[in-house]
């Protein structure tokens, strides 16, 4: 007797039914490693535009601190205050664009001139002692040392194009800063709702900490660009003002800024004589204990403390990668995470702990 084929709901699932649960636990897998190989690729291809927005995070957080420190002795509402705040930041970076391209242009071709003498001098000197660099031309050398930075100077390669990132920056910071709940809301938003107390708590000190950190970062340049600026004028060292406007906008590079501009405060300090020279040195030394022992210890101690490694390796990473917008924002990226993994912990311990207690093992029966 022929047997009678079995209905179809009697037969084992087959490889291709999505009902198949290990086929469903299998596709969300896949899914999983796809997203991120998709995330990956555009943080790869998109790696410009996020670090602009970024650095508008960055912007508006100096806004913000600025409008919170001025409300401690402007009691007016906060969109004044905001204003103020980005007038006068607005007003300071016009002028130093001003400055920097109409006013010292003709000081820095002078400056170029002069770096080039003297490594030629520098030069001479070591095929004096048998070095064998005779034989390399100053402008050369430059060039070489200009090529090597090619893929740190990508982002802004031209003035045209860092203007254009200067301007996105400025507009994005604008639009956070005037109002910040508005986005920390709508990112918390698509967050599952169990998770969103914890995103506002380390919003809040990520936030605090960026501020802190810029507001640091900020009093560090003005007293590095005022104080070489009227210490070289002092010493009578040739173009003070340019290097002082130089010194002031490096220091916003922790540990690279400060090695580009006293490379540059020497050199110009002794194509006007030794003794000019050895004030350069005494002036770049000076500056940089102050910054040093006093205004980056109380930064480290009022924000986090990042070991100077850290920073540089970090720094290092993010110039190779994203040129020298991601030389700039390395610092504060690194601070940003390292707030946010220490409000991570600090939840877990306290999740750990519960309401009554750090939770003990129970007793075997």
């Amino acid at each position: 007797m022929k047997d009678e084929a079995s209905p179809a709901g009697s037969q084992p699932l087959g490889p291709s039914e999505l009902r198949d649960p290990l086929i469903r636990h299998e596709l969300k897998r896949a899914s999983v490693w796809f997203a991120m190989g998709l995330a990956i690729l555009a943080i790869i291809f998109l790696a410009q535009p996020l670090l602009l927005i970024f650095g508008g995070i960055v912007f508006a957080a100096i806004l913000d601190g600025g409008t919170r420190l001025l409300g401690r002795v402007l009691p007016i509402a906060r969109g004044w205050r905001l204003l103020i705040v980005a007038l006068a930041a607005l007003a300071f970076l016009a002028g130093t664009v001003w400055l920097a391209g109409v006013q010292l242009a003709a000081q820095a071709a002078t400056l170029r001139d002069i770096i080039a003498d003297q490594i030629s001098r520098l030069l001479e000197i070591g095929a004096t002692y048998g070095l064998g660099v005779r034989s390399i031309e100053p402008q050369q050398l430059m060039q070489q040392a200009l090529s090597s930075l090619g893929r740190l100077t990508s982002a802004v390669s031209t003035a045209l194009g860092g203007l254009t990132n200067l301007v996105m920056i400025v507009v994005i910071g604008l639009f956070i800063a005037a109002e910040p709940n508005l986005y920390e809301r709508g990112i918390a938003w698509m967050l599952p709702s169990e998770t969103r107390e914890r995103f506002y708590r380390t919003s809040d000190r990520v936030g605090s900490t960026l501020r802190r950190l810029m507001a640091g970062r900020l009093l560090g340049m003005a007293v590095e660009g005022i104080g070489t600026w009227v210490l070289l004028t002092v010493g009578g060292v040739p173009m003070a003002a340019l290097l002082g406007l130089l010194t002031g906008l490096l220091a916003f590079l922790p540990n690279i800024g400060a090695i580009i501009s006293g490379v540059l405060i020497v050199l110009v300090g002794f194509s006007a004589g030794f003794q000019t020279g050895i004030w350069a040195i005494a002036v770049y030394a000076i500056v940089q204990v102050v910054d040093g022992y006093l205004i980056v210890p109380y930064v480290a101690r009022k924000t986090v403390d990042l070991a100077p490694a850290l920073v540089l390796g970090a720094q290092l990473i993010f110039g190779a990668l994203f040129g020298l917008l991601g030389l700039a924002l390395a610092d504060p990226l690194v601070a940003m995470l390292k707030a946010a993994l220490e409000q991570k912990s600090v939840d877990d311990h306290e999740e750990a702990e519960g309401p009554e207690g750090p939770n003990e093992p129970a007793a075997a029966i």
